[in-house]
């Protein structure tokens, strides 16, 4: 899974303070004839195995050692082999933790090496690419896939509510009353005695389905799959500029009334408590469940939804908001260097082998993700289909100019140190959404 960034925000605060000192440290690495290479996710692990596979035919004189490791314990690991000096040569890269590494200089410079050998950077979708440079203009990552978000649903919960699957591609939503979104949302909550949540006598305190589910990870004030797709739809953006902006907008009314009209739906009933989502059970397991009609999520949990028996499953667009648009951010990932390898050439020929089209195709046929080369995602759309997966929903944004970069800038461990409890405190009632304009201060002082 691509964000459970919450979980990890003492760790992240720890991690500039861990790695001071420690820039460039020689040793790391696996060898001069052997290339480790680190990533996170189980399910990819099978086509990042034939990638290497391929690699090692084309050279024989380098092996290549995948390793994986679940979410949080990749995280912890790469961080204390960072500060040890044996982290490993090219590890998969997320865009909440590369600022800092490479601010540490943890991360070895790819631009010599991607202008020796032409490696273009303008075949991506628009943007992506941008993603993995900072200030200075030095690149530190060649985009793997990308990822959106999009609605999904259940189809015999819609069809017993009598709501036809057609009629989400054109959902509305506004902070008022939350548009046409909300009252698909309160109609497909249902109580314990049967009634939904737009008819007389609904029970908000005994719900046994809520009209949508409720991730349980705000991002630490990114909310990539809880409320990022409500509030940029009004126009509002994360900060003055993406990437690298240096004054945030939490103080924005439109955010701020983003956030009132987020927790009203949690007062209705309509959307279980904070605390329920964090309760054990993951969002994508109590729609698998039956205890939600509706869950927006990464295009990378697409194979979860799918994958629950009894359950049919579809995937709808979000909502278009104030803006007239809709919105989903824009993410992706992409393989970093190790600065203290001792086989850069080594490294770097994995890496470009890495963001080939010929190893991306191949991940493209797990249909897992969706990779970052057209060519590579043609064919991972036709094997998702093959599956009975309609992609749609997740890449239409893109086709409509509707994404928004995953926000980028210096300090993001101390912003979600700030924003992620003070979005809580909001979301738990324990605070007013106004609340949000005195940690939006403390945000931006960080600039100063």
């Amino acid at each position: 899974m691509h964000n459970k960034l919450s979980k990890l925000a003492a760790l992240a605060v720890a991690v500039p303070l861990a790695l001071v000192g420690c820039a460039g440290a020689p040793g790391g690495g696996s060898g001069s004839d052997e290339i480790t290479y680190w990533l996170w996710d189980a399910n990819q692990l099978p086509a990042y195995q034939a990638c290497a596979t391929d690699f090692e035919k084309a050279n024989p004189d380098t092996k290549v050692k995948v390793e994986q490791f679940g979410w949080a314990d990749y995280w912890n690991k790469l961080t204390t082999d960072l500060v040890a000096g044996t982290a490993p040569d090219v590890f998969t890269n997320h865009l909440n933790y590369f600022a800092t590494y490479a601010a540490k200089n943890q991360l070895l410079p790819l631009d010599e090496f991607v202008t020796r050998d032409g490696v273009p950077t303008d075949v991506y979708p628009q943007g992506l690419a941008d993603l993995w440079t900072t200030q200075d203009g030095k690149r530190y990552g060649l985009p793997k896939d990308f990822d959106t978000v999009a609605l999904f649903y259940n189809k015999e919960m819609l069809a017993d509510a009598g709501v036809a699957e057609a009629d989400l591609a054109n959902l509305t939503w506004n902070p008022q009353d939350g548009g046409t979104y909300e009252k698909l949302i309160a109609h497909l909550t249902v109580d314990a005695n049967g009634k939904r949540g737009d008819e007389p006598g609904f029970d908000k305190t005994k719900v046994a389905v809520h009209g949508l589910g409720l991730d349980e990870n705000n991002g630490a004030g990114v909310g990539q799959q809880m409320w990022s797709m409500y509030a940029l739809s009004t126009g509002w953006t994360y900060t003055d500029e993406n990437p690298w902006g240096s004054h945030f907008n939490y103080d924005d009314p439109r955010f701020q009334r983003t956030m009132a009209w987020f927790r009203g739906l949690m007062d209705k009933g309509y959307l279980p408590s904070l605390a329920t989502a964090r309760s054990g059970t993951s969002v994508n397991d109590g729609f698998g469940a039956g205890k939600y009609a509706l869950s927006t999520n990464g295009s990378w949990m697409i194979n979860s939804y799918f994958g629950y028996d009894g359950v049919e499953v579809g995937v709808a667009p979000t909502p278009t908001g104030p803006s007239g648009k809709r919105a989903t951010i824009f993410n992706g990932l992409a393989d970093s260097i190790y600065t203290g390898t001792d086989n850069r050439e080594g490294a770097w020929k994995w890496v470009k082998h890495l963001a080939s089209a010929e190893c991306q195709k191949t991940v493209g046929e797990q249909a897992v993700v969706f990779p970052a080369l057209p060519e590579a995602l043609a064919v991972a759309k036709e094997k998702f289909a093959a599956k009975g997966v309609d992609i749609t929903a997740f890449t239409q944004p893109v086709d409509e100019g509707a994404t928004h970069l995953y926000p980028i800038t210096d300090h993001a461990p101390e912003i979600a140190a700030v924003m992620g409890p003070a979005i809580d405190a909001v979301l738990t009632s324990q605070a007013d959404p106004a609340s949000l304009t005195q940690a939006n201060e403390q945000v931006n002082a960080l600039f100063r």
